[in-house]
């Protein structure tokens, strides 16, 4: 049985390790969903996608907790019946976009960093994913919960730098008090965009006893997944129009910082997430299998050739290029996981839970 304390955190920590898959290295999702609502409007709408985040984490938390369904398919086929299988085909689509992307990314991270070809980047990566995925659930909870720790510590270290240089300008910008149009929509949209995530950590819920607890660890999951983003999102405030106007706001930023042990710290940190977020994934597959198929059997040996198999593909993915995978991908799955489980786990599922009396 784990510590209270770890019981609260330790989904929230996963889900954040999951759901930022690398997409904050650049700062150009930050910048567009968030940044270009002005810095205050910004901060309303990550507060609106962490309020998205904790509502259905810990509605999807307490059904998990109810009806003791610890992998998505179980959870799905219970909310929808046997039309639960249709998620399969958005959680599918969404692990070779998000295979694909972390693959692309490490090679572009490394051969930007070092001169290196690649494909040193994506062997990296396939490394470090098949160690992660193949030490189980447990090894996995670890990993992603003290990676996020990491995270956050240079995420801050990051923040500080630029406020000891930059400071009085941050402060300028948020008392401009500039709330652009369209804060809320943009900061659903974006939260919209990660729903899959919340589906890929039910493992980390099987030691929740209560309503209570579970209801806790879903409003915590949704904090901890924006927190990230802050950090970022304000640093962006010491020059926000060059941010908005830059392809990669981070780098702008490290640019006027003139630190380059600070930005090779923060590249490390963000590969690190790469890696997290492919093992997250394909751990949740693993999981669907081993239930579906491999009931009361051993699924040791099949653990490895599906972890093999699904990276190896991801590196194929990974050859379709970066943004034809973001801009054609990502929306239609969006709007899968919408309708086939955000909507019904907000209606169905909580008519559900409240007559389970669980």
């Amino acid at each position: 049985m784990k510590k209270r304390w770890t019981r609260y955190l330790t989904p929230g920590l996963v889900f954040q390790s999951v759901l930022i898959g690398g997409g904050y290295g650049t700062g150009a999702e930050i910048a567009r969903y968030f940044g270009r609502h002005g810095l205050l409007g910004g901060l309303l709408a990550l507060g609106a996608a962490a309020a998205a985040w904790a509502l259905l984490c810990a509605v999807t938390f307490e059904f998990v907790r109810v009806f003791h369904t610890y992998d998505y398919g179980s959870m799905m086929r219970r909310l929808l019946g046997r039309a639960g299988v249709l998620y399969d085909l958005c959680f599918y689509t969404m692990l070779l976009l998000v295979l694909g992307v972390v693959n692309a990314t490490a090679a572009a991270m490394v051969h930007a960093l070092t001169g290196l070809p690649p494909w040193v980047g994506v062997a990296l990566l396939s490394l470090g994913v098949s160690v992660l995925a193949l030490g189980g659930t447990e090894a996995i909870e670890k990993a992603l919960s003290f990676w996020a720790y990491v995270l956050y510590a240079v995420f801050l270290l990051f923040l500080a730098a630029v406020f000891l240089r930059f400071g009085d300008a941050v402060a300028a910008e948020l008392q401009r008090r500039e709330i652009g149009p369209g804060w809320l929509s943009g900061g659903l949209r974006y939260a919209s965009y990660n729903l899959v995530c919340v589906s890929m950590i039910l493992y980390t819920l099987r030691d929740i006893r209560s309503r209570r607890e579970a209801v806790t660890c879903g409003v915590l999951a949704g904090i901890l997944g924006a927190a990230p983003a802050l950090p970022l999102l304000l640093a962006m405030g010491c020059d926000l129009p060059a941010a908005l106007a830059s392809e990669t706001p981070v780098a702008a930023i490290f640019e006027r910082l003139d630190q380059p042990w600070l930005y090779l710290l923060f590249e490390i940190v963000l590969f690190g997430t790469l890696i997290e977020t492919a093992a997250g994934f394909i751990k949740a597959l693993e999981d669907r299998i081993e239930r579906a198929l491999f009931q009361g059997r051993s699924f040791e040996l099949a653990r490895p050739l599906i972890t093999g198999g699904v990276t190896a593909l991801g590196i194929y993915v990974s050859t379709f290029g970066l943004t034809e995978l973001i801009d054609k991908g990502y929306g239609a799955v969006c709007y899968g996981a919408l309708l086939l489980f955000a909507l019904p786990m907000l209606t169905a599922g909580v008519r559900m839970i409240w007559r389970s009396r669980g």
